[in-house]
């Protein structure tokens, strides 16, 4: 279906959304309320987090956007930020094949500048192995911020010197191939969307759950799915 189809056939058995993004809320909660350490949750919705991204590819979804690591996460404990790090580069290490094998393509958004050294490298890697793959697109936004990629369309356009209409502005911001989120789901009971891709959430169906991200499930996916297959798309019309 176009992104841009208006919804309007209530007794179609789904429609699913072209571009899904997920804000990835709740780990240390989660892991409070268990009983165990910040750590223990992150690795817990890293696990879960390959179970339902690759879900989403079987229903066809094209387009999986995670909100990973924001540029204000960094403010976070020095040992649970180098944990994180260290968890990125396992967790892609351990299931690229997996991905790979499954023709889904990897690629990583947000500045690159504080990461590791370990982590580029990793990105790199996993970037070169998947590129030609097109059974789905799997971005992360790592070091991520919304502004900071608004500007980053802004500076190439002001630098360019050409008049800035919105096809080229599409055609600036990070991975420009990636298409307008349709639907946003975001976990924990949080209402907001801290800068998840600002310029591509517009009209974006917004799907909160009061769900930490480490007890989400297929169900919990299809029960998101669902309420977005009943929503009326009308785009101003």
């Amino acid at each position: 279906m176009n992104a841009n189809q208006v919804n309007s056939n209530p007794d179609d058995k789904q429609i699913l959304p072209n571009h899904v993004g997920i804000i990835l809320d709740g780990n240390r909660r989660w892991a409070k309320a268990n009983g165990k350490k910040s750590v223990d949750g992150h690795r817990k919705g890293g696990e879960v987090f390959r179970e339902l991204s690759l879900y989403l590819f079987e229903k066809k979804v094209p387009y999986l956007t995670a909100y990973v690591f924001s540029k204000e996460n960094w403010k976070r404990a020095e040992e649970e930020v180098s944990y994180l790090m260290g968890l990125i580069v396992r967790a892609v290490e351990m299931h690229l094949s997996e991905f790979h094998d499954r023709g889904i393509k990897i690629q990583v958004i947000g500045g690159k500048d504080n990461l590791p050294n370990s982590v580029v490298k990793s990105i790199q890697r996993t970037e070169a192995k998947t590129a030609e793959n097109n059974n789905g697109v799997l971005t992360l936004c790592l070091n991520y911020s919304g502004k900071d990629e608004i500007l980053h369309a802004a500076e190439r356009l002001a630098a360019s010197g050409t008049v800035v209409t919105e096809e080229l502005f599409n055609a600036n911001v990070y991975a420009p191939d990636v298409p307008e989120i349709d639907l946003l789901i975001r976990t924990s009971g949080e209402r907001r969307l801290s800068g998840f891709m600002m310029w591509r959430s517009s009209y974006a169906e917004l799907y909160f759950t009061e769900t930490y991200w480490p007890d989400m499930t297929t169900v919990s996916i299809d029960e998101a799915l669902d309420e977005y297959a009943q929503r009326q798309r009308r785009y101003g019309q």
